[in-house]
């Protein structure tokens, strides 16, 4: 892995001025998440950081990552154009950057949609990205209270905000947040 600041200098290169004050937000949220709940804060603060690397790219340049990573036959992905910034900077991580760490790279593939069997690390940054300290849409207070308590529990209401979002926008909805979403539920129903 490159030093952080390798990561800083490209995220600074290939994002607006407020995504790249997002992105350092994140950073900051997932390492204190990390030190919270046992993960490697130094491996969640990188994570964090190039999260959105490819946010502010062209949607058709996203598209063209989208392909070669995944290949353009699932409808439903190829339809949510907000989940493409994140295979794609999973995929530029890799192949472009030479990050071979897969933990970070799952960890930016999935921060947008989830997935069934996240890892911790993907649990975290998909939880930063929710609560970092530049979010202000209504509710956020009770997610980042969520986040400390238990993150299950801010993963639940994560992907829960998620899929009303959709729903009420009358979009599909991937299936990894559906998976995601029911092996939150299934989890905490076996702890009731």
């Amino acid at each position: 892995m490159k030093p952080d600041s390798f990561y800083l200098s490209e995220i600074e290169k290939r994002l607006t001025y407020g995504r790249f004050v997002h992105s350092l937000n994140v950073a900051d949220c997932a390492k204190a998440l990390a030190e919270r709940y046992g993960a490697d804060p130094a491996k969640a603060y990188t994570a964090g950081l190039v999260h959105d690397i490819m946010k502010d790219t062209p949607k058709d340049a996203l598209r063209e990552y989208v392909i070669k990573s995944v290949g353009g036959d699932d409808r439903v992905l190829m339809s949510q154009k907000a989940l493409w910034h994140a295979i794609a900077g999973a995929y530029a991580l890799e192949h472009e950057l030479g990050v071979d760490d897969k933990e970070i790279l799952l960890a930016v593939r999935y921060h947008t949609s989830g997935r069934a069997g996240m890892t911790l690390l993907e649990k975290i940054v998909f939880t930063a990205d929710f609560i970092s300290a530049d979010r202000n849409y209504p509710g956020v207070e009770e997610m980042r209270v969520y986040a400390f308590r238990s993150l299950a529990e801010a993963m639940e209401e994560g992907l829960n905000f998620t899929i009303k979002e959709l729903c009420g926008k009358r979009r599909p909805i991937y299936r990894d947040t559906v998976d995601a979403y029911n092996e939150a539920v299934f989890a905490r129903m076996q702890g009731e």
